[in-house]
């Protein structure tokens, strides 16, 4: 009996990143959060560059969730290589970003606090985005 032949990285298509996100459109933890406007790849690089600004300027205070996960492989042929000859190798992993999806959250911070490290987070991003701030958040409590 013949084996099925073992892949490395199972093949995946580009695709369109059409429409909006649902899933992770809300704030789930934190009390702020980062909220994507456009749709993008974000790769596993720029997302630890923005969680090393973020929590830099926080200077270890509260907490950080990060919502996204590179989970798609890119792969890219090498240069001056001929067409054809099969698929190339992994390249990087992204995250496939839509509009309305809460990239990072925080909590245990100032509001002045949180709105500059998450402003330094977004400079390290190819997506513009928006500071937001959980519906029953109250200042005086904070």
């Amino acid at each position: 009996m013949l084996q099925p032949k073992r892949v490395k990285f199972r093949r995946v298509h580009k695709m369109k990143m059409k429409g909006i996100a649902y899933k992770g459109s809300q704030l789930s933890f934190g009390s702020f959060g980062l909220k994507s406007l456009d749709e993008c790849w974000i790769t596993d690089r720029q997302i630890e560059a923005a969680r090393i600004a973020l929590t830099r300027n926080m200077k270890r205070e509260g907490k950080v969730w990060i919502n996204i996960f590179p989970d798609k492989p890119i792969t890219k042929k090498p240069a001056e290589v001929r067409m054809g000859k099969g698929k190339g190798s992994l390249d990087h992993w992204v995250a496939v970003v839509k509009p309305g999806r809460i990239l990072f959250e925080i909590e245990g911070v100032s509001k002045e606090l949180a709105e500059e490290s998450l402003r330094l987070a977004a400079q390290k991003l190819p997506v513009l985005t928006k500071f937001i701030v959980r519906r029953d958040y109250d200042a005086a409590n904070q």
